[in-house]
């Protein structure tokens, strides 16, 4: 059994899923990266080096969250971090979002994460030496934002899992804690300015709302993630971390 501390990030073939798993890697761990794309994946591993590997998954589907974990125990034979990353945006008016758009939202960021956060806390509970959970969650879930009431919802589920699961875990020495990203500068956001009439102007006015005055970068929240990841935080669990500038302390 391998004495270098093994994390699985779901979600990490773009966005700040990726960074997530450099930032590990730069601490010395070795990381299963995760999502639905095998070529994506075999060209994100590549990019991260002898520190990462990558197993396919949809976790959407049934029993995939449960065999990522169990393949990861297989090939590295523990699994001492699991980061909740995998999610999907959406946006749309509460009142008239179908309900099929509600359940494939809350699939893949609420179900499958928490299917997810099972595994790893059995494997971990087995194996007899604690570990770290990490759910990625969003500063929208705790602040309103029209059209984006399905997406609020399905992160603050996870935020409350996060506080449920760690008092639960806590016997088990397995700690669950949560990061919460303000608006980020991932491939999507750059999209969605580039979207605007003013892409100049609305970066402006959306970097003004945010009291350090700037988007976060992906980095930024790899950076909690691997605090929270590390023997640093040994005596956290039940917290959560926004890394939004300030945004939800105004």
């Amino acid at each position: 059994m391998t004495a270098t501390r093994v994390a699985l990030v779901t979600g990490s073939t773009s966005g700040i899923g990726i960074e997530i798993a450099r930032r590990l890697i730069a601490d010395g761990m070795t990381v299963v990266i995760s999502g639905r794309s095998q070529e994506r994946g075999a060209a994100v591993a590549s990019e991260l080096g002898d520190g990462a590997t990558f197993i396919q998954a949809d976790l959407t589907q049934p029993g995939t969250p449960a065999k990522l974990v169990e393949d990861t125990v297989r090939q590295h034979g523990q699994l001492d971090v699991l980061v909740n990353n995998a999610a999907i945006d959406h946006t749309g008016p509460l009142l008239d979002t179908p309900v099929e758009e509600i359940r494939n939202t809350f699939d893949t960021n609420s179900f499958a994460a928490i299917e997810c956060l099972q595994a790893a806390g059995r494997a971990m509970r087995e194996r007899g030496e604690g570990g770290a959970i990490i759910n990625v969650t969003s500063r929208l879930a705790h602040i309103g934002v029209p059209t984006m009431g399905i997406y609020s919802a399905s992160k603050g589920a996870m935020r409350s899992l996060t506080t449920a699961a760690a008092v639960e875990l806590a016997p088990l020495n397995i700690r669950v804690n949560s990061v919460a990203p303000g608006m980020t500068r991932t491939p999507l956001y750059e999209e969605w300015v580039a979207e605007q009439e003013d892409p100049q102007g609305t970066e402006e006015f959306v970097a003004g709302a945010i009291p350090l005055g700037r988007i976060a970068t992906p980095e930024d929240v790899a950076g909690a993630v691997a605090y929270l990841a590390s023997p640093a935080a040994a005596y956290l669990t039940g917290v959560q971390i926004p890394v939004d500038g300030g945004y939800i302390a105004k």
